[in-house]
This record gives structure tokens, sequence and C-alpha cells, in this order.
């Protein structure tokens, strides 16, 4: 699989799904509808979902409905859509477990300089995507790949998210997916968690989930190999980071929209 996606040139593919698993019935009705626009749209397809969110502005924020119970519900929609499966790891002992079910073991972008949680990732075999720290220049990411490679495991991807502007706010650097690329990995960008609005007083993090499609299309554009959205049918009504997250019903629309922008950018070449 990971030779796949580091060699398309023809499409981007898509790292998509709710922020964190709150439940068998939403988790799968998200993960079946993206698994039916992407089979339409002949897009490579990954479904992320967390099964603990540990990283949360407020003590009182949701954070799952436990380990194990999550990563079984990850582990049904693996293998009832046979569709790869994305999560994140928080914690070094946590990578043999959540590899038993993730085809792509996920660094949060807070933790992408902690070596010992890389390190771990790595030795499980597993695709590592690690997501660009907020504070971390997309140089400096080639020590990050190299932490990886030290484990003897290849299977690296980078993922853009935005950097600290202020404190409450994210810009994107569309100049870092080259930096990125120099380091012969395929790299992502995350549409939705780029337009977060971290550090809220009410502790809950905002976003501008009106220019997902705006974000998306400049990605396109400018040669990222993948894009992470985050999606919902109700992001009203998401347990975690519903100010951000693209309303289920638009992802056909924008993915049709971005599948012709890149046919036209290959056409042009």
């Amino acid at each position: 699989m990971y030779q796949k996606l580091s060699h398309l040139k023809n499409c981007f593919f898509l790292i998509a799904g709710p922020c964190v698993v709150e439940n068998e019935e939403i988790t799968f009705q998200i993960a079946e509808e993206l698994v039916r626009i992407t089979n339409d749209l002949q897009i490579p397809f990954l479904f992320k979902a967390s099964y603990r969110k540990a990283n949360r502005s407020s003590l009182n924020s949701f954070t799952g409905i436990g380990d194990e119970a999550a990563l079984q519900v990850l582990s049904r929609v693996k293998q009832q859509l046979q569709v790869p499966i994305v999560t994140d790891i928080h914690m070094e002992e946590e990578a043999e477990m959540a590899a038993e079910v993730a085809d792509v073991i996920q660094i949060p972008a807070f933790m992408c300089r902690q070596t010992s949680l890389l390190l771990a990732a790595a030795k499980t075999g597993k695709i590592v995507n690690v997501k660009k720290g907020q504070f971390m220049s997309p140089e400096a990411m080639r020590f990050v790949v190299e932490k990886v490679r030290s484990a003897g495991n290849n299977q690296v991807m980078l993922t853009e998210r935005g950097s600290t502007f202020g404190y409450q706010d994210l810009v994107v650097d569309f100049r870092g997916v080259k930096a990125m690329q120099a380091n012969h990995c395929p790299v992502v960008l995350d549409c939705t968690h780029s337009l977060q609005q971290p550090n809220q007083p009410a502790g809950v993090t905002g976003g501008h989930p009106e220019l997902i499609e705006t974000i998306a299309k400049a990605g396109v554009a400018v040669g990222f190999d993948g894009l992470f959205m985050e999606t919902h049918p109700n992001p009203q009504e998401a347990l975690s980071d519903g100010a951000n997250m693209l309303p289920l019903k638009e992802m056909r629309p924008l993915l049709g929209k971005l599948i012709r922008l890149k046919k036209a950018l290959v056409e042009s070449e």
C-alpha cells in the first residue's frame, strides 16, 4: 500500500473520517459513505478515526468510549468494508495495541519530536504518518523522518496541519510541501485541522470550515500527495473538533471538484 501511495501521479489519496470513534453506528455511517464516494471517484482512501483523544483543551472534553471498545469498532470497519485504518497514538506502549488494527500509525503534531514514540511506531512495521508540529519548520521534519527510518521502517509520511500564528490561529505555508517532499516520502495536507482556532477562552477549539474547499484546492494545486479531512454528518453535534469538520454531505461535491482540478493540472504538464 505504501508503494502505491508513494507513486501516485494522476490523483491524490484521501485520509478521512471522524475525529474520534463516538459509537459504532456513526462510525460505520461515515465510513460506508466515504467508501462509496471514493470508489465512485476512484480515489485511494484510508479511513481515519482516533480511538482516544489525549490532546484536549478542556478537562471536560470528550476523549473516547474506551480504547478496547473503539479499536474493536475500527477492526470491524476494516474487515467489513475492506478499508485501511489510520489511528493515532500518544504513548509508546500504545503502538503494538494500535498496530493490531491500524494500517497507518499516526503521530499527533504536538508529539512529533518524541523520539521514543516515533521509534515505537516505526518498530510496528506499519506506515507511520507524522503530523508536522505547529511549532516546526518544514525543513526540520527531515529529522523526524530520519528517526522513523533509523528503526528500519522506510514507510513514513508527513502531514502539514498549519503553523501557529499568534495565540489563537494557524496558517499554512504552502512552500513547505517541497521541503518535506525532499525527504522522498508522501506529504499530506490536513485541510481541516489547518483551519483550527485553538486556545479559545471557552476551552473548545474553534475553526473556519467554510475555508476547507479553498485550502484543499490550494493543496492539490501545489502538489500535495494526499489530503486529510475530518468529516461528520452533523459537525455541530460531533463530540470532538466539530468546529472545523466538513459536513459529510459536502464531501462528494468537493472531491469531484478536486479531481477535476487535479486532472487539469496533469493534462497541462
